[in-house]
């Protein structure tokens, strides 16, 4: 993706069909060509007026946003936030037959939550939680421990200071096709596509920005 303005919508990393059957074709088409290229286009035209956040990288417009002019400080944590956390999103799924281990965050996962499974059932806890709309996200914190964290809408975890593994989007067009309301069947279906490589490398980095 563009590190600054204008944003393009980049092509998923796998085809739409990938990661059938838990997440499905006409879900992932959608999700990506029409929601994910709506926020582009609609933080494109807010940031059109503003040449002095043209140069500016979706994280540093949403670590921030404080410092954005009152204006236009909720079109872009709503737009810039539904951008980034949808990139996150898309590129943290991958076929469930060419997943690989997390080498690195594996054995942090097992000292923080006890087990796999611990794990498993603490980050559902957190995504059925969610209220209407919103995430649920596996974040460092400032101390470089592991933990999770919802937010609503499309607020960022970036904005409160916290470094992004991976995150689950919670808004029903997620999964309304194929589960219609049964957000807890959508999130076992997630499990089965995680992509524990693009997790580990997001932990990885997390680890080097704080060290």
């Amino acid at each position: 993706m563009n590190e600054h303005y204008p944003f393009v919508n980049m092509p998923l990393p796998y085809p739409y069909d990938a990661l059938e059957p838990y997440i499905d074709t006409q879900t992932m088409y959608l999700h990506h060509d029409r929601l994910q290229q709506r926020y582009v286009a609609n933080l494109n035209g807010i940031l059109r007026e503003y040449p002095q956040l043209q140069n500016m990288s979706l994280e540093e417009l949403l670590s921030d946003t404080e410092s954005l002019p009152a204006e236009a400080r909720q079109g872009i944590i709503n737009n810039g936030g539904g951008v980034y956390n949808h990139i996150i999103y898309f590129a943290g799924m991958t076929n469930s037959m060419t997943r690989s281990q997390a080498e690195t965050l594996y054995p942090a996962i097992q000292d923080s939550f006890g087990s796999v499974e611990q794990f498993f059932d603490e980050f559902k806890k957190y995504a059925l939680s969610v209220f209407g709309s919103g995430y649920a996200w596996l974040v460092v914190d400032s101390n470089t421990r592991l933990t999770f964290v919802t937010t609503p809408n499309q607020n960022s975890p970036i904005s409160d200071g916290l470094c992004v593994i991976a995150g689950i989007d919670c808004w029903e067009h997620a999964y309304f096709l194929k589960r219609f309301n049964d957000r807890a069947a959508y999130i076992e279906d997630w499990f089965h596509v995680v992509s524990w490589e693009a997790a580990d490398e997001r932990y990885k980095a997390c680890l080097n920005a704080e060290s």
